[in-house]
């Protein structure tokens, strides 16, 4: 069976490596690469505003109002505020990875990825009268699957810290760091406060690849074309756009999104191996080659570069090859997402009792309690079925 790759969409709660609010977009050229004849439904489509994105309801400002206690004390007051937003008995919140929802219905469905997390809490603590800033971490390529894409995942946090403006000494740091991310090993890596806008533009990009993952080409496009307009900068809108506009079959209008991309940020190797997808596609294959040489050349020290190939090696049915990816991965580093491709791996071939010992490994790694819930369940269910 011949590998089909659909395409690196890219997500933020995601985020993706590199300071891109110091890019200068005036060197990818002046005018940007949208084409709105392409997706004629595209104008229907109701985006959300700045305004909705950041709304709190007023069940969300009780919350706050019931933990901002004593209004002399900021250091308190934003550590209480903190506190209960992580604490499942006040909220029940859960991380959850595909979901990319406003800031009133994060806090109403109470699950929500860590973008929209972010997004929550950075408008509780405006409502409070803290400062809040966004942060990007620049965190390693890491792809997840879902509906036979293969993403790429980014990550964001962000700092709160008492009103600047107010006239107090500060004796001590008076801030609190929030990071809604269940992956620790994403936390000691470096980061660069962003803007409200670029955050805005990730959130337009989150919903125009669901709307991908849909097949509603006209929302993908509306979102994309926000993100774009919104922060031109953002390099992997324009390496969405460019999956995009592939799959309406508009290939010189994918290489200019690709090379729009590259020219922000010549070192995204997402872009570049899209670019090679296209070119593969196109009949281009020794260009294709070279891209691909260059880029797997940067990525043999990633695991999660071995992962991802063992993702689609299974999905593949190609065992002994996913087996092999997933391994290489595991020498590199020890994580429960690597364990639990090895226990799939092994479960398909019918080797129940490596399966086994791979599913216990990945609840041992696990670094938080709902995945570590989730394997112990399927070791539950894997012993059930003897």
């Amino acid at each position: 069976m011949r590998s089909v790759r659909l395409g690196i969409v890219t997500l933020y709660c995601w985020w993706l490596t590199g300071c891109v609010t110091t890019l200068q977009v005036q060197d990818a050229g002046d005018e940007l690469p949208l084409y709105d004849a392409l997706f004629d439904g595209h104008s229907e489509v109701e985006v959300v505003s700045d305004k909705e994105i950041f709304a709190l309801s007023e069940e969300a400002k009780a919350f706050v109002d019931a933990h901002i206690s004593d209004h002399k004390n900021y250091e308190t007051n934003i550590s209480n505020l903190v506190y209960a937003i992580f604490d499942r008995a006040e909220m029940g919140l859960l991380y959850k990875g595909d979901a990319n929802s406003i800031a009133r219905n994060t806090f109403l469905n109470r699950a929500a990825n860590c973008l929209s997390l972010s997004i929550m809490t950075y408008a509780m603590a405006d409502y409070a009268g803290f400062d809040a800033w966004f942060y990007e971490v620049d965190i390693p390529e890491y792809w997840t699957r879902r509906d036979g894409f293969s993403l790429l995942n980014g990550h964001i946090n962000l700092r709160i810290t008492t009103p600047m403006e107010l006239e107090i000494t500060r004796l001590k740091d008076d801030f609190v760091d929030v990071d809604f991310d269940p992956q620790t090993i994403r936390k000691h890596f470096p980061r660069n406060r962003i803007k409200k806008d670029l955050v805005v533009a990730m959130f337009y990009n989150n919903r125009g690849a669901d709307a991908i993952l849909k097949h509603d080409y006209d929302e993908a496009y509306a979102y994309f074309k926000a993100a774009a307009n919104r922060a031109p900068q953002l390099a992997q809108t324009w390496i969405n756009l460019g999956v995009l506009y592939r799959f309406k079959q508009a290939y010189d209008e994918a290489e200019r999104s690709y090379h729009y991309a590259l020219a922000i940020d010549e070192d995204n190797l997402t872009g570049w191996e899209n670019l090679a997808v296209l070119y593969r596609h196109n009949g281009q294959a020794e260009k294709a080659r070279e891209i691909m040489a260059s880029v797997d050349s940067q990525r043999r020290n990633n695991p999660f570069y071995h992962f991802i190939l063992g993702e689609q090696a299974l999905y593949e049915e190609k065992y002994a090859k996913a087996i092999q990816h997933y391994k290489q991965a595991k020498r590199l580093k020890k994580h429960h997402e690597i364990m639990f491709g090895l226990g799939k791996t092994y479960f398909a071939m019918g080797d129940i009792s490596r399966a086994r010992h791979y599913l216990e490994q990945a609840a041992r790694y696990a670094s938080n309690h709902q995945d570590e819930k989730r394997y112990e369940s399927k070791l539950t269910m894997l012993q059930s079925s003897r």
